[in-house]
């Protein structure tokens, strides 16, 4: 079914911006610009309306730490183990969990979820749209990224168990011992791949098999890291081993800009709207991402539902720009950076032809605390009513 949006004011994320612009989909946008006139089979008229890219909340756990649930539904740490990269969001997902009706309701349409930091190595995260039943249908990209885990969390999970790892050393020595054991692996089916008759074939190991695209690049490493040495550890962990790292969460980025200036790794910024609820949060500050963006950083704003609860990743925004972050930036925050930031921007982020039919609609701009979203759209599909 075609649908065109016309007479709106279209924030296309491109840097094109259209004052009477329409837009016309079905599953994928067809055309986006200056309004004119097509056939379709459902025209809305969003005179005084903002029409922008879905939302994109680039590092949380939806459906993972369900809403309203305890233990039956917190399917996001597997700590009977400290190395656990074959584990799969797909596989933990709820999609009848109340975060995603209350995502998309807010204009959220994607989000980037999977496993929490209890572990160094806790699985595969999943980009997945906000709307549908079953999580195979809903997926943008699976595996999107592995989650790696640095600082407090891990220490403290296995500390409880009496187990390695209880230090800092001991998280970045047990994720060394992985990366080193998966690139052997890699290289010995590599070998036997290409000539089966002079190399053995490896006895599968499905966790370095898990591995493999870390390696191979063709996925980057979310890895969580706080405090200002941690994120110093990830970045060496990178070089070390020729991996793609995204950085986690961040929050001592103020105290390490110098080096993130130079390093231009991208940054997963959040959770802010929160309290300082463990000492590697204590320097939580939202200037943070004026000073980070204003540097030349990839900052995505994130909620890491269910810390900040996932309508709240467009006020996360609003209180970036309050706190001088340029608005621009903001808005690319929780749209065209965060995809490209998860690599997914093939797909969403931008408002362009070819890409999915992702479209939210608001009273004014979600970077201004007065702006409600009034209609979402999800691969085409109305899936909330204008208000």
């Amino acid at each position: 079914m075609k649908t065109l949006i016309k007479n709106a004011e279209i924030v296309t994320m491109t840097g094109k911006k259209y004052k009477n612009g329409c837009i016309l989909f079905d599953e994928k946008i067809q055309y986006v610009g200056e309004d004119k006139a097509f056939e379709a089979d459902k025209i809305i008229d969003a005179e005084g309306k903002i029409v922008m890219p879905g939302l994109i909340d680039a590092h949380c756990h939806v459906g993972m730490f369900e809403d309203s649930l305890g233990f039956e539904g917190d399917d996001g740490n597997e700590d009977s183990d400290p190395i656990m990269p074959h584990l799969r969001a797909i596989d933990g997902i709820n999609p009848f969990d109340r975060g995603f009706k209350d995502a998309y309701n807010a204009g959220v349409t994607t989000v980037v979820t999977g496993p929490g930091s209890a572990n160094p190595v806790g699985g595969q995260f999943a980009a997945v749209k906000t709307y549908g039943i079953c999580v195979d249908d809903m997926i943008i990209k699976t595996p999107v990224a592995m989650k790696f885990a640095l600082g407090e969390n891990p220490k403290c999970v296995y500390n409880e168990k009496d187990e390695a790892p209880v230090t800092r050393m001991g998280t970045m020595a047990l994720i060394r011992e992985l990366l080193i054991k998966s690139r052997d692996y890699m290289n010995q089916l590599d070998a036997y791949n290409e000539n089966s008759e002079e190399h053995d074939k490896p006895e599968f190991d499905i966790k370095l098999d898990a591995m493999i695209p870390v390696l191979k690049k063709q996925i980057p490493v979310k890895i969580h890291a706080h405090r200002a040495d941690d994120i110093c550890s990830a970045i060496r962990l990178g070089k070390e081993f020729d991996i793609c790292v995204t950085l986690e969460h961040c929050s001592d980025g103020d105290r390490i800009a110098p080096i993130l200036e130079r390093e231009k790794l991208p940054v997963m910024l959040g959770p802010t709207l929160s309290d300082r609820s463990k000492p590697e949060l204590k320097n939580l500050t939202f200037d943070t991402y004026k000073n980070l963006s204003d540097r030349g950083i990839d900052v995505a704003i994130i909620t890491d539902h269910p810390e900040i609860t996932i309508e709240n990743l467009s006020l996360c925004a609003v209180m970036a720009v309050k706190h001088g972050m340029d608005e621009e930036k903001a808005l690319k925050a929780i749209t065209s950076t965060a995809a490209k930031n998860c690599w997914i921007d093939d797909r969403v982020g931008t408002l362009e032809v070819g890409k999915d039919a992702d479209i939210a609609v608001f009273t004014d701009l979600p970077t201004r605390f007065e702006s409600e979203c009034v209609m979402t759209f999800i691969d085409g599909k109305c899936v909330t009513d204008i208000k």
